[in-house]
């Protein structure tokens, strides 16, 4: 199977946070590529990377990054696949708002899906979802993941209300 989702950073130092996108694609079984694609060091294989995704086959790209944060949204003017970006706090980051403004403040005309600072396990759920709006098997393992997380909070409720319930009612 050939991978129908691409996860790009920025740089290796991204890798933790992006990790939970792989994460839960792997949970959906939904085939990606992964690989370091920086804007500012390698502009080449960003602008080639960007160009040919669609043509390898990729449905979606999640592009994370830190600082200035130029990936996802110079990935998404040259690409005609939807973008997610996560924005990164890194080590250079001003608390994260400058990564998370890059991302988010796009020009109109170029749009990027923006999580919040470090939710790359929700770029990969949304991804998830872009792919499940045509794909009937990752769409049911969507809704299954989605009850699930409905089912963890009714039995920490009932947890909670059991175990003490005067201490919280």
């Amino acid at each position: 199977m050939n991978a129908i989702v691409g996860i790009i950073m920025g740089s290796k130092s991204d890798l933790p946070v992006m990790q939970a996108a792989a994460d839960i694609l792997k949970e959906f079984e939904i085939e990606f590529e992964i690989d370091i694609v920086s804007a500012h060091r390698t502009p080449e294989k960003m602008f080639n990377y960007a160009k040919e995704a669609h043509l390898k086959g990729l449905k979606v790209i999640i592009a994370g990054a830190g600082g200035a944060a130029h990936l996802p949204g110079m990935v998404a003017s040259l690409t005609p696949l939807p973008v997610i970006g996560v924005p990164v706090k890194s080590s250079n980051s001003i608390d994260g708002w400058d990564s998370l403004l890059s991302i988010l403040q796009m020009p109109n005309g170029v749009p990027v899906a923006t999580v919040a600072l470090n939710a790359a396990q929700n770029a990969g759920i949304l991804a998830a979802q872009i792919i499940g709006s045509t794909n009937k098997d990752v769409q049911n393992k969507l809704i299954a993941f989605k009850n699930s997380l409905k089912e963890k909070v009714l039995s920490a409720s009932e947890d909670m209300r059991s175990s003490s319930p005067k201490k919280y009612l």
